[in-house]
């Protein structure tokens, strides 16, 4: 089984958790967040999901995100100033960078900062249960310009 297929059952299987009938624009809407690892807004996953079903609605899109959101397999990111954006749940623990100028996201992964921020917890007396880290960049000019 691929990862595409792992990613589409496990989606499949949260929403008929929830209770969710799997229609043919659901279907279509799951294999396309399967299928994205990006961060797309709901609007983006509502275009690319309409190539393969047109006449999918975007509540039908919001409405899902919502169920998988509570099922737990899509995390819901609301980055400053943007609509929200979506990734999978079951990636491992990471951090993002937004680039201000594209609205780009960019993962990243640092130990050390994930050690700094356990130590700054123990010293005031506290144990992360959970966090998250954004970062709003923009890509440094060159000398000169």
């Amino acid at each position: 089984m691929t990862k595409l297929d792992k990613r589409t059952e496990r989606l499949t299987r949260a929403l008929r958790n929830a209770g969710v009938r799997i229609t043919r624009q659901r279907a279509a809407l799951l294999h396309v967040i399967a299928q994205a690892d990006d961060h797309p807004e709901a609007v983006e996953l509502h275009r690319r999901a309409e190539i393969d079903v047109p006449g999918i609605s975007l509540s039908t899109v919001y409405r899902t995100l919502t169920a998988l959101e509570a099922q737990g397999v899509i995390h819901r990111h609301q980055f400053e100033g943007a609509p929200a954006r979506f990734e999978h749940a079951a990636t491992e623990h990471h951090d993002h960078m937004i680039d201000v100028d594209t609205g780009d996201v960019i993962e990243f992964r640092s130990d050390r900062i994930e050690r700094m921020q356990a130590e700054i917890a123990a010293e005031m007396g506290y144990e992360i249960v959970h966090h998250r880290l954004e970062l709003y960049v923009q890509k440094k000019k060159a000398d000169g310009a």
